[in-house]
């Protein structure tokens, strides 16, 4: 097994997760913050707008049966990258859209990934790419959430 991990902001969490944690080749995820200014946040803190923090959800994959590639295929693909601050009825910095990369390669891939769906879009991509930084894993009531929920 070669493991990698990705970060990615698409809206609520709960639903991302759910997500991805069915796609054959992914062996975790967790949901949290990441890309604020506030240390170890709580659900609350980031719900203010005031943190810089944006919902997220870590994955850790195994690339001899997923590539980073296919992951970012379905991140494009799971909410419109092009809303500002939001997704659908979420409105707020922690719904934008984002990707955090761990290395200088997985930045690379994930910039041509980005170029390539824009050029299926008409509107444009508000999507950010970022190094990551931190990562504070959210409340355990918000891990796997729709799995307790239904």
């Amino acid at each position: 097994m070669e493991k990698s991990k990705t970060l990615l902001g698409a809206g609520c969490f709960w639903g991302v997760e759910e997500l991805f944690r069915k796609i054959p080749g992914v062996i975790e995820t967790k949901v949290g913050y990441a890309g604020g200014h506030f240390p170890n946040p709580t659900y609350e803190d980031v719900c203010s707008n005031s943190t810089g923090h944006v919902e997220v959800v870590h994955i850790e994959f195994d690339l001899n049966i997923i590539s980073y590639e296919k992951i970012l295929d379905q991140f494009w693909l799971c909410h419109d990258p092009t809303q500002l601050d939001r997704q659908g009825l979420d409105i707020g910095t922690q719904y934008r859209s984002v990707i955090f990369y761990f290395t200088n390669k997985q930045k690379t891939l994930a910039e041509t990934s980005k170029q390539n769906f824009q050029k299926k879009l008409s509107n444009i991509i508000m999507t950010e790419i970022i190094q990551f930084s931190s990562f504070y894993l959210a409340e355990d009531y918000h891990q796997l959430y729709i799995q307790k929920k239904y």
